[in-house]
């Protein structure tokens, strides 16, 4: 069974066609759907809460021809009246895949190996894989040539992230650059280097990712194609918001630092954003800021995904 849990679970060749998929479903938003869901039921298991990835994901089924069935924490008994294996191999029965936005990276790894229908990854603390998909689109999108290979347009590339680099977004990324050919370089504060879980993950893979962790974040934007940041605060870290803020205020993307990247680099951010902290709202402003871009765009490339994974399926 083919389940979408990490970046690197296509490789990409596959990745290309499912850029090439999402860029039909964009230009062909509003017409008829290729109905690849029809007669299906895929069920959400969100255990956070959310905007666009409930949204995209919801509209997205429906667009394909299927029903989307919303299930949060406290719809269904998993990991706390019954085993997370259990619950897969009871959803499994009734669905034709599931989307799981949790928190622990295990929990949807477990309901992968358990259940009987494709599982995708709508966000762990560990990774956000489906954002990552939409921001190398949306990038690629930008650069690529008509009918070119979009996956081709990022090779070389590079992409500089502030901010929180040992979180799921920057994890993403340095396992994303490693599939698309790209170049990372991560800036924070001390104690805030790249993960031992990313780093385990690439090693695991034998994979040879080109990233480097600096805490100057003008070295990191050097000529950078892309600035990206997130929140400085993610769901279930409230409680240290002030220690953080203190930790990575010299880490926000200003104007002046968005400035030092190339000419024509774009500004990226998987929102929300939190103007006067991790970003200047003259830099969510510029021209060359995609972030709405980004966020219809994973609409189209979670159709794609979720369109790749039920022909697998069905093969």
């Amino acid at each position: 069974m083919k389940h979408f849990l990490k970046e690197t679970d296509f490789g990409p060749r596959e990745a290309a066609e499912i850029f090439a998929m999402a860029r039909e479903f964009k230009r062909s938003r509003g017409r008829a759907s290729n109905g690849v869901l029809a007669g299906q039921t895929w069920a959400m298991v969100f255990s956070k809460s959310s905007t666009r990835t409930r949204v995209s994901f919801e509209v997205g089924i429906h667009e394909l021809g299927g029903h989307p069935l919303f299930l949060n924490k406290n719809d269904i008994q998993l990991g706390r009246g019954e085993t997370i294996e259990d619950t897969a191999r009871v959803l499994s029965r009734f669905v034709h895949g599931l989307v799981v936005r949790t928190f622990e990276h295990a929990d949807v790894e477990r309901l992968a190996a358990a259940g009987g229908v494709p599982v995708i990854n709508a966000l762990t603390d560990f990774l956000h894989p489906c954002q990552i998909y939409t921001d190398a689109f949306t990038a690629a999108e930008r650069w690529a040539g008509p009918g070119e290979d979009l996956v081709a347009a990022l090779r070389g590339r590079k992409i500089a992230y502030v901010g929180d680099t040992c979180f799921n977004m920057a994890n993403s990324w340095i396992l994303g650059a490693s599939l698309f050919g790209m170049k990372i370089a991560l800036a924070g504060p001390k104690g805030f280097e790249p993960a031992a879980a990313i780093r385990s993950q690439l090693k695991t893979e034998r994979r040879k990712a080109e990233y480097q962790f600096t805490m100057d974040p003008f070295e990191a934007v050097a000529d950078a194609d892309i600035v990206y940041t997130d929140v400085w605060t993610s769901m279930g870290q409230e409680e240290e918001a002030k220690r953080r803020a203190a930790k990575l205020g010299r880490y926000a993307v200003t104007a002046k630092l968005f400035a030092a990247a190339k000419k024509d680099a774009l500004f990226m951010h998987c929102l929300p954003a939190h103007p006067g902290e991790e970003v200047e709202q003259a830099v969510l402003d510029n021209p060359r800021s995609v972030i709405f871009d980004e966020a219809e765009n994973r609409l189209h490339v979670q159709k794609a995904i979720m369109a790749r994974l039920a022909a697998a399926a069905k093969a």
